[in-house]
């Protein structure tokens, strides 16, 4: 087997990857590539299918889909472990794999953030081949990314789940279940539309929430808040810049808080946050560090957690960065 051996995933029920699908899989067999396609079926599929893959040998690994398709995809890097071992951190398959992004989802915050503007299909798709092409896959044509990792309550006790572009506390959880659940209208739509309707709707379940917050050894500080944002990359939910200096391969996280924010004040805030003029309100703090603890104050202040569009729990939540995790084909 060829070192840059190819293994695609697609998620057809991402918004825009059976398009794109039809546009990848000619360019692929034209540029005689070798390669073999898995559509993912379900919720984790994806992951599994990766985690598989990289164990036959496969050195590169593209996704056809969304932020939600290449988050479980990353997680498939690593070998798997029992997700309620919360102290052990996770070991990558092979450390020389990469992920390969071809953008077909709603908001491509991820190919976004690697790139610093929106690129194209056809960009991306440019790169995979020159990646695989190559005689041996390495770092000019890959570049060392940061992962997100987190470890939240759920019924079942503590889970663990990784992430690449944000976790949002609050509001951005019930954003992020809004927009999962969007019908077939809705989804035609594009990503920041999307996310304007389903904002929409969730500003009615509106209500601050008391919580801890501590970064790396800071004193912990207490906030009244519903829209906590945990960040690795640049972009996140369909565009926004909840961290407009945060960078994907710095080793750190960057911790945005909205303090005493009510829900006029949001909506006024979420008509500026795609460009990053959200932080001109002096409530909105940006803390940065490389882990991150919050916990409700009282049951009832418990926030959803969302990470890369997925809801993954509630609130106590433990975040930690891992420095340089991924390869990335760019």
């Amino acid at each position: 087997m060829s070192q840059t051996e190819l293994f695609v995933i697609v998620n057809y029920k991402a918004a825009r990857a059976r398009k794109a699908w039809s546009v990848v899989q000619p360019a692929l067999v034209g540029a005689q590539l070798r390669f073999d396609a898995h559509a993912a079926r379900h919720t984790g599929d994806a992951q599994a299918r990766a985690r598989a893959a990289l164990n036959e040998g496969y050195r590169t690994i593209a996704v056809v889909g969304g932020d939600g398709t290449l988050s479980d995809v990353a997680a498939g890097f690593f070998a798997r472990k029992d997700e309620t071992d919360v102290m052990r951190l996770p070991t990558p398959i092979n450390p020389h794999a990469a992920l390969a992004v071809l953008p077909g989802g709603t908001g491509n915050d991820f190919a976004r953030s690697l790139e610093g503007r929106r690129a194209t299909l056809a960009h991306w798709l440019a790169r995979l081949i020159a990646h695989c092409q190559r005689d041996t896959a390495d770092e000019q044509t890959t570049r060392a990314v940061d992962l997100l990792h987190g470890t939240a309550q759920t019924d079942a006790g503590a889970h663990n789940f990784l992430c690449l572009n944000a976790a949002t506390l609050g509001i951005g959880a019930e954003v992020a279940g809004r927009v999962a659940a969007q019908g077939r209208f809705t989804r035609r739509l594009s990503g920041e539309a999307r996310f304007a309707v389903a904002a929409v709707a969730a500003l009615a379940r509106w209500r601050l929430r008391r919580l801890r917050i501590q970064v790396d050894d800071d004193e912990p500080q207490e906030c009244r808040t519903n829209l906590v944002a945990v960040v690795n990359s640049r972009f996140a939910g369909g565009g926004m810049m909840f961290a407009p200096e945060a960078s994907i391969d710095d080793g750190r996280l960057d911790v945005v808080t909205a303090c005493g924010i009510e829900r006029a004040e949001v909506v006024r805030e979420m008509t500026r946050i795609h460009r990053g003029g959200h932080l001109a309100n002096p409530r909105v703090r940006i803390t940065r560090g490389a882990r991150v603890r919050i916990e409700n104050l009282t049951p009832t202040d418990a926030l959803p957690i969302e990470a890369d569009g997925d809801v993954r729990g509630r609130t106590p939540v433990e975040f930690r960065v891992l420095p340089r995790a991924l390869r990335v084909v760019c």
